[in-house]
This record gives C-alpha cells, sequence and structure tokens, in this order.
C-alpha cells in the first residue's frame, strides 16, 4: 500500500478533526446530516478514532494519537512507538512468538511456553504473596486487576512476593569429545542472523541445564531479572552455534555477543560453572610483548620471550620465582628495548654474543635512565643465566649507580580535607584509609569485609587500630554499600557498579578516578610519611612499625629532618587520630 497522503486542512465546522476524505470541508461527525459512521481503518481495520486517507488515528503518520491500552495485556499507557504495546509486552513479545487464547483466562495474546498469558502471570504475582502455593487457575479465578504500564521495577522483589530460594547446585557438566565436521568454516557473526532464531536452535536438555547454574549464580550475586534474561540470551545463542551439542564452547565464540550488547562476562561465568567453557583467550600482556620483539633477530626474540614467559607465569623449578605484575613485565620490557634494538642494529643476533663493553655502549647517560636500563637488563641476564640460554652475565662487571629518588614532597591540607569531606562516601573512606594509615592501592582493591573487625584493619601480618574519623568513614560507606548493593555477595570492601554482581575487585585505575587529579595514592602516602616523620623527630624505627615499611624506605622520609623541628598542629592531630574529624 502506497504512503497516505497528509492532510493538513481541517475541518471548517469544528476545527479539531481533519477533512473526511479530499475535496470536502467537513469531518466524518461534522457532515450535513450526520453524524457518518467512518469507513474501518486500511490498516488496522479499526473503526475508533478514524483520522484521513483510509487510516484511523493510530496508524497515520501524522496523527498524534493519545496513549491506549497495551493490545497483549490491556494495560493502560502504551504508545504508538512500541507498537501499542508496554515496555514488558514488548520485551515478552520478543522472547515468545505463540499467539493464541490463554489456556487460564482465554484473552487473544502472545502466549509463554506454558501456554499463559503475561496478565495471568502478572495476577498471579500480585496474589502468591497471601497465597505462595496457588496455582494460577486459583489466582485468576475471582478476576484481574489492570495496572498502569511500565511501571514496574526488576531492581527487587516486587511488594508481596517471598524472595526466590537459590537451585539445587548440580555438577558441571562433562563436554563430549567428539566433533563434528563441517564442510566450510564460517565466521560467527549475529548481524545478519536472528538472535532469537539462534537462541530457540539451543539444545533443550543442554538449555535447561545451564539455565540452573545462570539461576544458581544470579541468586548468589543478586542479578537484576534483565540481566538474568540477556545472560540466558547469550547462553542459549552460544548453544544454538554448536555444530555439535554438547562441545565445550570457546571463550573467543563467546565474543561475538558484544554484536548484540549482551554480558560477555558473565556469559563465560556460568559456562565455567557448567564445566562448558574452553578458555582460549591470549592475555592482553603477549599480545603487547609480541608487538614489542618485532623486528629483533629471531634467536634473540625467542631468548627475551623465555624471560617474558618466566616473568609472567613464574617457576616452580629451582630457581623458584614469583610472577611478577604485569605492569613491571611492561615497564621492564620498555626500559630494556632500546639497547635490544642497537644491539639487533649492530649485527648481533642471540643474547649469547652480548660483552661486557656492549653493555657498556647501550647505557644512556642521564642517571635515571641509566638506572632504569640497568635494572632491566639486570633482570634479563640473570633469568636467562639461571636457566642456562645465555653462558654469561655481563652486567655483573657493570656498575649503573642507582638514581637517588627526590626528595618527597607534602600535600596541601586543603586537598586532602576536601576529598576527606566528599560526599562521595567510597572517595571519602579511600582517603581516610591512606591519609591516616598510608594503605597501598594493591591492599585496597584486595581489601576485604572480613580483614576489618573490633574496628582495627588486618593488612597480612599486621593488625592497625582504626582511628576514629576512619571508623566513622567506615560506616557511612557500609550503610551505603548495602543501600545500593543490598544482594551482593562480593566479598571486597570497595566495590561499585560493575563488580558488584559478581566477585571480581576494584581495578587501581578506579581508584585514581576516584581520587580526582589533584591527589593519588602514592602522593597521599608520601604526605603521612613526612607528617608521621616530622611527629616523631625523624624515627625510623617508627615508621617500619607502623607502616611496614623497609629501613632504606623509612630512611628516605626521616633523611627530610634535618633538624629536630617542633612538629606542626597538623601532624600531631593527624598522629593522634583526629584530623580530618
Amino acid at each position: 500500500m502506497s504512503k497516505p497522503k497528509v492532510w493538513k486542512a481541517m475541518c471548517r465546522v469544528c476545527g479539531i478533526r481533519p477533512l473526511a476524505m479530499p475535496r470536502v470541508d467537513y469531518c466524518f461527525t461534522c457532515w450535513p446530516g450526520g453524524p457518518v459512521t467512518p469507513p474501518p481503518c486500511l490498516r488496522c481495520g479499526s473503526r475508533r478514532h478514524y483520522y484521513a486517507s483510509g487510516l484511523c488515528a493510530r496508524c497515520h503518520p501524522s496523527a498524534v494519537p493519545p496513549v491506549d491500552s497495551c493490545r497483549n495485556c490491556l494495560a493502560w499507557g502504551a504508545s504508538r512507538h512500541l507498537r501499542w504495546l508496554c515496555k514488558g509486552c514488548n520485551s515478552w513479545c520478543r522472547k515468545y512468538d505463540v499467539s493464541g487464547p490463554c489456556r487460564v483466562c482465554g484473552l487473544d495474546s502472545v502466549l509463554d511456553l506454558d501456554g499463559v498469558c503475561r496478565l495471568c502471570r502478572k495476577q498471579a504475582a500480585l496474589v502468591r504473596g497471601a497465597r505462595a502455593q496457588a496455582t494460577l487457575q486459583e489466582t485468576n479465578r475471582d478476576g484481574q486487576q489492570l495496572f498502569i504500564a511500565d511501571l514496574f521495577s526488576g531492581h527487587g522483589p516486587p511488594m508481596g512476593r517471598r524472595p526466590r530460594q537459590a537451585p539445587v547446585p548440580v555438577e558441571p557438566l562433562v563436554p563430549v569429545t567428539y566433533r563434528q565436521l563441517v564442510l566450510f568454516e564460517m565466521a560467527r557473526t549475529l548481524r545478519h542472523r536472528g538472535m532469537h532464531g539462534l537462541a530457540r536452535a539451543a539444545d533443550p536438555r543442554l538449555a535447561a541445564v545451564l539455565d540452573v547454574f545462570t539461576r544458581e549464580r544470579a541468586a548468589r550475586y543478586g542479578w537484576t531479572h534483565e540481566t538474568i534474561w540477556n545472560v540466558r540470551t547469550g547462553v542459549n545463542i552460544m548453544l544454538g552455534f554448536q555444530d555439535t551439542p554438547g562441545v565445550a564452547i570457546t571463550a573467543s565464540d563467546v565474543a561475538v555477543l558484544s554484536e548484540v550488547n549482551l554480558p560477555i562476562r558473565r556469559v563465560l561465568e556460568v559456562l565455567d560453572d557448567a564445566g562448558m567453557l574452553e578458555d582460549d583467550r591470549v592475555p592482553a600482556v603477549a599480545s603487547w610483548f609480541d608487538r614489542q620483539i618485532t623486528g629483533l633477530p629471531a634467536p634473540m626474540s625467542e631468548e627475551v620471550r623465555a624471560w617474558f614467559r618466566i616473568m609472567f607465569e613464574g617457576s616452580t623449578t629451582t630457581p623458584r620465582q614469583r610472577p611478577r605484575t604485569v605492569t613491571t613485565i611492561k615497564l621492564y620490557l620498555r626500559w630494556m628495548h632500546p639497547a635490544l634494538a642497537a644491539w639487533a642494529q649492530d649485527g648481533k643476533t642471540s643474547l649469547r654474543e652480548i660483552s661486557v663493553q656492549d653493555v657498556r655502549d647501550v647505557l644512556p647517560d642521564d642517571p635515571l635512565r641509566r638506572d632504569q636500563t640497568g635494572q632491566a637488563l639486570r633482570s634479563l641476564f640473570r633469568l636467562l643465566k639461571a636457566r642456562r640460554i645465555v653462558f654469561r652475565n655481563p652486567l655483573s662487571q657493570v656498575k649503573t649507580d642507582k638514581h637517588s629518588p627526590g626528595t618527597p614532597m607534602s600535600l596541601s591540607p586543603d586537598d586532602i580535607k576536601d576529598a576527606l569531606n566528599s560526599p562521595d562516601p567510597g572517595r571519602a573512606l579511600v582517603t581516610a584509609l591512606i591519609a591516616f594509615h598510608g594503605v597501598t592501592s594493591l591492599q585496597l582493591q584486595h581489601l576485604q569485609l572480613t580483614d576489618i573487625r573490633d574496628g582495627r584493619l588486618t593488612l597480612g601480618d599486621r593488625s592497625i587500630p582504626l582511628a576514629e574519623p576512619v571508623r566513622r568513614r567506615l560506616s557511612t560507606y557500609l550503610d551505603y554499600r548495602a543501600l545500593h548493593w543490598p544482594n551482593t555477595a562480593n566479598p571486597h570492601l570497595l566495590i561499585h557498579f560493575r563488580t558488584a554482581n559478581n566477585d571480581g575487585h576494584v581495578g587501581y585505575r578506579w581508584i585514581f578516578l576516584l581520587l580526582g587529579p589533584k591527589l593519588n595514592t602514592r602522593k597521599l602516602r608520601t604526605d603521612r610519611y613526612l607528617d608521621e616523620a616530622r611527629a616523631t623527630n625523624g624515627d625510623t624505627r617508627r615508621l617500619t612499625d607502623l607502616f611496614g615499611l623497609s629501613f632504606q624506605a623509612a630512611q628516605r622520609y626521616t633523611d627530610t629532618i634535618t633538624a629536630p623541628p617542633t612538629p606542626n598542629t597538623a601532624s600531631q592531630t593527624r598522629s593522634s587520630g583526629t584530623r580530618g574529624s
């Protein structure tokens, strides 16, 4: 049908309704001798609210129809932009595609897998607060309460409904070992395929078992109904992609869910719980490392790769070593890369060819860069010599003077007070823990709720009594945490909206953004150490006992005390645990 012509002329009698037809000056209501019954709408067949050109006000593109009842659940408040469906029924109709009379009330609408309409489900949810075991027929026997559209919230259980019991966990599945051969290997994509069609193609038995793991994790971490539906849909899509039902799903295949904005991380967690995940992801630092060593000779690349493997994974064989952080690995590789590139340009193909003179030639003249390059090359040759990949360590005969760090500086008291009195409870607590007790960024990330009890903070083998201002801010933050994430099972003290639904810890970047541009954990700790050094008149033992610093690290702050000064008021008050109250 061609697009109807837009008529801007209105009835010359009432001036409200459009003309009944072209070349007529009246609407059907003001028709002389009328009113005249308008013809049915050419698109929906309705005789209500006739507008113009054979279409009613709900179908004509130029009309602005008022809200009306939802055509699926009869809720008042539906509009044309969702095809006269409320938001709940819009999602309901995308999830289910079976239409017909409901087996409970007989309403002709879209039905779920049990043949029940959404109105009966909502009526059962309303009535079951007092009769939890009532059937659908019993809850809808005395009629149904219609409701206003789009007023249901998925952030918690509806009033009158008891909280769901966590499903009984089942044993993880055992993926099949055989594979169905395919004629063509096709890239996984959802851009040209129907998402719900793939979800319905999932193996029903596997989908039912994996749904148990989804509901178990949802009950454990307090997922919303929308999150549960998204995760269940993502899992079913991955099952629908399977050429061999029951085979383990690779993590790289799950990445296709990003095309339709489904939660990849939570889908991976459910598949991992069920034993159906094959993690083939390459760590980001490994890809970064491969890009950095591009251009080096093959033997030298393999030797540097052996160093990277030990640094990243650690070693359980003699000499044993713990894995280093990604930050340490990246720093060392950046510091040593100019030396490696210079040796490769000079014709060296292996680190076994490097002599003492070669090391001296590549060391920079700048004291800071010389110290950094020396640290990185010592780590490289020490590990390779211990694994007998190289025969000698040329750095053993080269002295790189250790660069002395700069003089530690204090922060502005106003910046610290602003952060301590911040309206954000998380920012105030993080600032207080660092400014009063010198907690590091890594300790903050992994701090758990059980580490704070009886007014004391436990960090490893240290037990720290919390200052009174820290206790007040901790109490405020815990109230804020319980209000915003009451059902979270995350054991960490610091959480945000991304980590509240799992058991992960916050990242260092979140702490950096939380403190703001004027503060960071290093500056706050430095300011705290300097205050303690001034308050104790340069007592190194006091700093080592109070903050767990080494003697050399504590001496860096006590060396700033050239003469026994009188401790300032700010230092005295913070040392006694009353600053920023």
